[in-house]
């Protein structure tokens, strides 16, 4: 119960697993993001583009709407996204044929090179984290994550009984 710990403020305190993973959790993402951010901003690149490019170069054509959807942010706040990826030439908008009010982002050419170093920089990362770590495990790990994730995205009855 008691074999699993995490650092906060320096110390060093045992936490049960069942109280200690979402920290845990929270703590290696942290560590990622911060140093996927340093190797990104090497390129000239942040992690919000990075997730942006990478989400368009998976739905090609997608509105801005759908795509603020898909990313879990504000149209506002991609529409300012999308306006500097254009201003950099990572992006451009298209009319959507179907409805004169939307705009429809594609990737641009410019915007290959980039996502090739960016995937590469996750993929590196990716490397060093599982470092150690056999196939089997890795497995299983991405096994328990995806089950976990789908775990936090389904509401509980308690969930449902208290939001009504």
């Amino acid at each position: 119960m008691w074999q699993h710990f995490t650092y906060i403020s320096m110390l060093i305190i045992w936490v049960p697993m069942k109280q200690g993973l979402l920290i845990q959790l929270s703590d290696v993402s942290r560590i990622a993001r911060r140093q996927f951010d340093e190797r990104a901003r090497a390129i000239g690149a942040t992690r919000a583009q990075w997730k942006t490019l990478t989400t368009l170069s998976r739905n090609e054509g997608m509105n801005q709407g759908g795509l603020a959807d898909l990313l879990e942010i504000e149209p506002i706040t991609l529409c300012r996204m999308i306006d500097r990826l254009e201003d950099a030439g990572l992006v451009e908008r298209r009319r959507d044929p179907g409805d004169r009010r939307a705009w429809n982002v594609f990737l641009t050419e410019a915007s290959r090179p980039m996502l090739t170093d960016l995937r590469a920089i996750a993929d590196d990362l990716t490397a060093g984290a599982l470092e150690g770590i056999d196939a089997a495990d890795q497995a299983k790990f991405a096994d328990i994550l995806a089950r976990i994730r789908t775990n936090l995205q389904t509401p509980s009855p308690n969930q449902e009984t208290a939001h009504g």
